[in-house]
């Protein structure tokens, strides 16, 4: 298992197209890019911390992208308020 620095070294960048857009609304998950080697509980690990956060669920797949996890916030935090946050709109 890799160890990382930082959060920052983990999560890249939030992967934004229709589909993550329709998910951030309905069912209040954002996508990220993350690092190919880190596993899901570093990723929880890492949203947790940068966005103070908690995350109920991760999924991850891997794709001609990278590494895409998709993060599923428990009911107290709003994707769209973490997505302005971010920049993603």
């Amino acid at each position: 298992m890799a160890e990382f620095e930082s959060p920052h070294k983990i999560v890249y960048h939030p992967y934004v197209t229709e589909k993550t857009m329709m998910e951030m609304e309905e069912e209040n998950k954002l996508e990220f890019i993350v690092d190919l080697e880190a596993t899901k509980p570093q990723i929880v690990d890492a949203i947790e911390e940068l966005f103070e956060v908690d995350v109920e669920k991760v999924n991850t797949r891997i794709d001609k992208n990278g590494k895409r996890a998709i993060v599923k916030f428990t009911d107290e935090y709003s994707a769209e308020e973490i997505g302005m946050r971010i920049g993603v709109f």
